[in-house]
């Protein structure tokens, strides 16, 4: 594959205009089997996502340039995020559970059962102020043994949404009206959580509202997919919805109306932002991560302390 391909950005309602960035993308590496859950590291400079089949962890250089393995077997990971202690969080589908890598390098492991069950193979993740762990747990792990290990789920085939505080160890069901949730992300307060079923028909994402107590409420459809299937999701500071979907990254206006595209020749997995000033996105699609500099920004999350004023 060519180190990169032109960049199209597709233009849907006026909204979208002057969302757009550079000329070309470009083919951070492109030697992997599936590429998913790209977390950046702004104080190493460096950004991991998952190569599931192959059963492994990534890691590419922004000062060298260079990717190499950050860790195999890696239980085939999905989702990958970064807590406020700047340690990763990483949903491993083959193993069934959500960990930590501490800062020298160990893994913590954080869940792998609710309620005396082993959990499906948990599939993406996201962290709020308040230390809370988010994350989704369909079946795609233990369907088949090609991203993960076959196995019976003991849930007796529901998927559900689990919100996970670290400090206490209190695992809990958020949502379980999902045929197979995937990516989410939280609006830029907090106060709302986007969630992918990447299986309904049409493939959506729902908004909930996120109560008081860490509970969610509604779950109206945000918006449907037009292009296979919804995964991913990431939210700009100006309240925007990006979706990975197969023809590339669709940015959604904050009342759902689907605003423009950003077109990839492989179909996207997932996104994130990353840099300084948090506006070079990374993208995970198919065998490849692409990156470039756009002229929007990723959403700057509260910390801690702001979280504690609430």
């Amino acid at each position: 594959m060519s180190d990169s391909v032109p960049a199209e950005f597709r233009l849907l309602d006026e909204k979208f205009r002057y969302l757009d960035g550079d000329f070309v993308i470009e083919v951070l590496h492109g030697g992997a089997r599936k590429t998913e859950g790209p977390a950046y590291f702004a104080a190493g400079r460096y950004l991991v996502w998952s190569d599931i089949p192959n059963d492994r962890l990534l890691r590419w250089d922004e000062t060298t340039g260079e990717v190499g393995v950050f860790r195999q077997p890696s239980g085939y990971a999905n989702g990958n995020t970064i807590d406020r202690q700047g340690r990763l969080i990483t949903c491993e589908q083959g193993n069934r559970r959500v960990t930590r890598t501490e800062h020298d390098g160990t893994v913590t492991v954080l869940a792998d059962r609710y309620d005396g069950k082993q959990l499906n193979s948990p599939n993406d993740v996201v962290v709020r102020a308040d230390g809370t762990i988010w994350f989704t747990d369909p079946i795609y792990g233990i369907y088949s043994d090609y991203e993960g290990n076959r196995a019976e789920p003991e849930f007796g085939g529901s998927c559900y949404v689990f919100r996970l505080d670290p400090a206490t160890g209190d695992l809990r069901v958020v949502a379980d009206d999902f045929c197979r949730p995937n990516g989410l992300a939280f609006s830029a307060d907090e106060q709302q959580l986007f969630i992918a079923d990447t299986r309904q028909e049409p493939s959506h994402i729902r908004v909930f509202d996120v109560t008081a107590d860490g509970a969610l409420s509604g779950g109206e459809i945000f918006a449907e997919c037009d292009n296979g299937r919804f995964d991913g999701l990431r939210v700009d500071d100006d309240g925007r919805l990006w979706a990975a979907a197969w023809d590339g990254v669709h940015c959604f206006d904050p009342d759902g109306t689907l605003i423009g595209k950003l077109l990839l020749p492989e179909p996207v997995a997932n996104l994130t932002f990353g840099g300084p000033k948090r506006n070079q996105l990374y993208i995970t699609a198919g065998r490849s991560v692409y990156t470039l500099r756009v002229t929007f920004n990723g959403a700057r999350y509260p910390g801690p302390a702001d979280s504690e004023e609430r």
